[in-house]
């Protein structure tokens, strides 16, 4: 008889049994038990990441108080194009505050039209410095162009000009 290098004899079949291993009560115990752990430490490593501080522009909204005035901001995005080319509705104190996006990318609004600004948030904060305390923005009247009647023009300040 001869051996091979396994100890078993040549020429003899070897039969292979793949039997199914259970887990032991205590490796079962022990996965239970990491398991509890870790739901028990997650709420902790959550609060150690740091949390952005409140009115953080993150790109798409902004929510905070600033100089008293609450100004909240979202992008809505535009139907079939980027999601850059989106409106922005912007309220100080719930009344609407109008911004405009300048060709290089920075914003104005209507209450600080002079002075561009980076984000639609920067802008925002500066038309609150811009209106001041005690004042509020003022809501647009119906009508074309925020006017009472077709041949006013709210930037004007009433009808001028050529009448029919």
């Amino acid at each position: 008889m001869v051996i091979g290098a396994g100890g078993l004899a040549v020429g003899t079949e070897q039969q292979v049994t793949t039997a199914v291993r259970r887990p032991s009560r205590r490796e079962v115990a022990r996965g239970l038990l990491a398991s509890a752990a870790a739901l028990a430490l997650a709420p902790v490593v959550a609060a150690s990441r740091p949390v952005p501080p409140a009115g953080a522009f993150d790109g798409r909204s902004f929510d905070e108080t600033y100089r008293g005035r609450r100004i909240q901001g979202v992008l809505v995005p535009a139907v079939g194009r980027r999601a850059a080319d989106g409106a922005w509705q912007i309220t100080v104190d719930g009344r609407p505050l109008h911004l405009m996006r300048r060709a290089d990318g920075t914003w104005l609004s209507m209450a600080d039209h002079y002075t561009s600004y980076a984000t639609p948030l920067e802008a925002t904060r500066a038309a609150v410095d811009q209106i001041g305390p005690g004042q509020r923005l003022r809501d647009l009247a119906p009508g074309p162009m925020g006017g009472e009647h077709p041949g006013s023009h709210a930037h004007m300040g009433g009808r001028h000009g050529v009448r029919a």
